[in-house]
């Protein structure tokens, strides 16, 4: 059965968790961290877009995918990972369409750190 990227879990708890030894805790504070970044993270991408700076575009979602994994995130991962790869191929003819594909995983992701936080 295929699984809708749209509205499957971007976060995956038990990945988390693992990654941080099960420490509840731990992955919450990360998670505020990762939701205090994302903001910035995201406009510095989103400016990279629109300068068409392959080399930004590259650096940029490269750190966000980096943020993101940790969350056992596949489809933000997968997402920003379709970035970092046209940024290193300069091409960059799908990248309006891919960051936002991006953003919306990225958004979702940060609801589910929302609710897990508090």
């Amino acid at each position: 059965m295929a699984v809708n990227k749209e509205t499957a879990p971007v976060l995956d708890l038990d990945a988390a968790l693992e990654r941080v030894g099960g420490d509840e805790e731990l992955l919450r504070e990360i998670g505020a961290l990762f939701l205090q970044e994302f903001p910035p993270a995201i406009a510095a991408l989103r400016t990279a877009v629109a300068d068409r700076d392959p080399k930004r575009i590259e650096r940029k979602a490269h750190s966000l995918k980096g943020s993101v994994s940790t969350f056992g995130s596949g489809v933000a991962f997968e997402a920003t990972l379709e970035l970092e790869m046209q940024g290193r191929s300069g091409d960059l003819s799908e990248v309006d369409s891919n960051l936002e594909r991006a953003e919306l995983s990225l958004a979702r992701l940060c609801n589910e750190l929302q609710r897990f936080i508090s």
